[in-house]
């Protein structure tokens, strides 16, 4: 920016000496030849960098003229030198510099004492700028930190008050699913006594009354008892499901090796039925709560057996990892491995695009009366794998079987269990 310099004089000559001396300054230059001229352009022009203001002027002199500008707060920061051809003495100098003026030059002007002068004013004039500038800079940087501070503490207050939200939602969530599965405790309990009534009373008409039942009563009677069998299936598969929520945990040392060995000998009629060959390899010892570890194995062996080849061939591997891990493990800590547990087959199988659908509550891919099953099984097996800080998944394909992925970890975490304990499978026989 090229500085501006107000010339005053009521002379042409003398401004047109002025401006001829500064010209080669690359200055800016604004003319006034009267007091009142200087008031009415400082009206609309205030930044000037210095005033050269003759003394001896008509209507308003020097000093009256600069005591009026200096009236004005938005002025008082352009210096004026005043010029004069007069030598006043100290007390008109003083009125000089009482009325604002900061320094004299005398007539006939030095040109170079009036260049170094107005150089020494439009340097500072410079410089203050720059501060200004500066300091602007600085108002609007730190306008704009205190906005960020603003925002950066409603943000804080607005996460604040999510999160308290979310752990209330979670605490209403935890609430309102111990009341679910306690209503479908006491519910399923409560429909087994009428359903042991309806049971009861048509085998007694189908024994006691055989004879004087038509065969379509007999029929619709076998059909009542049918769904008496399925409803106490689903029952069954509810309870189960809604004791993992309600019931004290308790883990041991279990060796599966034992639990498959008393799961086959449960399907060892259809197992044979099917001629299904069964493999089992050496399962390890985990600290889990043992009766889960029945209706864990129960479900995913025996979905197995139901899914098995119609045309013969069908097998069962049973194996494991003893290596697996699951996600980060800083330091290689043990609370990171896992007992990877496989229960593959060579079954009917199905797409895998279902296989995180088939662990949903009452998700049944094969519906009908081909394959008995109420959709509970293997939302049962999810349940009790996060039960135990682990994982299942499955991989599959149609007409090729289907491998279950038991992940389990090898070491129990403490916040995870109630009480650890070392003992055998014995416990397979505890109540739920």
């Amino acid at each position: 920016m090229i500085p501006k310099i107000l010339l005053v004089d009521d002379r042409e000559d003398n401004l047109l000496s002025m401006e001829t001396i500064l010209e080669s300054e690359n200055y800016s230059f604004v003319k006034a030849s009267s007091g009142r001229q200087v008031l009415k352009i400082l009206l609309n022009q205030m930044d000037f960098a210095l005033i050269l203001m003759d003394v001896n002027m008509p209507d308003l002199n020097g000093f009256e003229t600069a005591t009026l500008v200096y009236e004005r707060e938005r002025l008082r920061h352009i210096p004026i030198i005043f010029i004069t051809a007069n030598n006043y003495g100290d007390d008109n100098i003083f009125e000089g510099y009482r009325s604002g003026a900061v320094d004299y030059i005398y007539k006939p002007i030095n040109p170079d004492l009036l260049r170094a002068k107005v150089s020494v004013f439009v340097d500072l004039y410079r410089k203050n700028s720059q501060l200004l500038a500066q300091e602007q800079r600085l108002i609007a940087i730190n306008k704009n930190l205190e906005l960020e501070i603003q925002e950066r503490k409603a943000s804080e207050e607005k996460v604040s008050a999510l999160n308290l939200q979310l752990l209330q939602n979670v605490s209403r969530l935890e609430s309102a699913n111990k009341e679910l599965d306690l209503f479908a405790f006491m519910a399923s309990h409560d429909l087994q006594a009428p359903l042991r009534k309806i049971r009861m009373f048509s085998d007694r008409l189908l024994t006691d009354y055989q004879d004087k039942i038509d065969e379509d009563g007999q029929t619709y009677l076998v059909r009542i008892q049918n769904g008496c069998r399925q409803m106490q299936l689903l029952i069954n598969d509810i309870l189960e499901f809604s004791k993992i929520s309600v019931k004290q945990e308790l883990f041991r040392e279990v060796d599966l090796n034992m639990v498959i060995d008393q799961i086959l000998a449960d399907f060892e009629e259809q197992i044979e039925q099917k001629q299904i060959d069964v493999v089992v390899e050496k399962l390890p010892l985990l600290c889990v709560n043992p009766v889960l570890m029945s209706p864990l194995f129960s479900n995913l062996i025996g979905n197995a057996i139901k899914y098995s080849r119609k045309d013969g061939g069908s097998s069962i591997h049973i194996c494991a990892d003893m290596h697996a891990s699951i996600g980060p493990a800083p330091n290689n800590s043990a609370k990171n491995n896992y007992c990877r547990i496989y229960i593959k087959d060579n079954g009917i199988g199905f797409e895998q695009k279902y296989a995180k659908e088939i662990f949903d509550m009452f998700r049944r891919l094969h519906p009908g009366a081909e394959f008995d099953g109420t959709g509970i099984g293997l939302a049962l097996c999810k349940k009790i794998a996060e039960k135990h800080g682990g994982t299942i998944s499955v991989t599959s394909a149609v007409n090729k079987g289907s491998t279950f992925i038991l992940s389990l970890p090898m070491v129990a975490q403490a916040n995870e269990f109630v009480k650890i304990e070392k003992g055998n499978v014995n416990g397979l026989s505890d109540p739920i």
